[in-house]
């Protein structure tokens, strides 16, 4: 599994179900992957795949919710639409509380099925956005020295106190120094100015 393309990963444990909407949405052009339990999807899994899951919540060994929490946990960004014959209202708001597009119960209409399907490839073109600029800014940060790490360490923990002489206070060094160490900070964060630099703090937290 492994596509830029979004796709969608259809578990359920019932081979009818599967067949036919596995047909139904291939006829309407979606790229469509079929697995009967979620073991045999964790197998095969493309952690950076792109698309989404449409998740039966009833599975055996282990069901839909184990298998969200489990892709949770990893930080595997495919948004889930769950199906369920017989799923209560407990479990669906558990399954949105997580994060799930929808809870679908069997039979559901084929238009409403193919809107929450888009949402979730929206959802999941974004969240593979922000997973590359979290990568990208690993690697920034994989370049600086020990010392240019503590300084941005402190600039972003420190967001008001910048100047040279607070900086080399607090790290017990030169202004010159810090002046020396903060541009070549910028310089490998690729940012022009403080201000930038803590604008990304979030995604640098993030990163870390």
């Amino acid at each position: 599994m492994n596509s830029t393309e979004p796709q969608i990963f259809l578990i359920d444990d019932d081979d009818d179900v599967r067949t036919a909407l596995s047909r139904t949405l291939k006829k309407r052009g979606k790229t469509v992957i079929e697995y009967e339990s979620a073991e045999s999807f964790l197998e095969e899994l493309d952690r950076e795949a792109c698309g989404c899951l449409i998740l039966d919540y009833g599975l055996p060994k282990m069901d839909g919710l184990q298998l969200q929490a489990k892709l949770l946990a990893e930080d595997i960004a495919l948004p889930i639409i769950f199906i369920t014959g017989h799923g209560g209202v407990a479990e669906s708001v558990k399954a949105m509380r997580a994060g799930a597009i929808d809870f679908l119960e069997k039979p559901f209409r084929l238009n409403n099925l193919l809107d929450k399907i888009e949402i979730a490839f929206n959802i999941s073109h974004s969240l593979h956005r922000e997973k590359e600029k979290r990568a990208d800014i690993r690697g920034k940060i994989g370049s600086l020295t020990g010392r240019e790490k503590e300084l941005l360490d402190y600039i972003l923990a420190n967001p008001a106190r910048v100047t040279s002489k607070e900086i080399a206070q607090a790290l017990d060094i030169s202004p010159r120094t810090v002046d020396i160490h903060r541009g070549r900070v910028m310089q490998k964060m690729n940012v022009k100015t403080l201000l930038e630099l803590v604008q990304i703090s979030d995604l640098i937290i993030k990163s870390s």
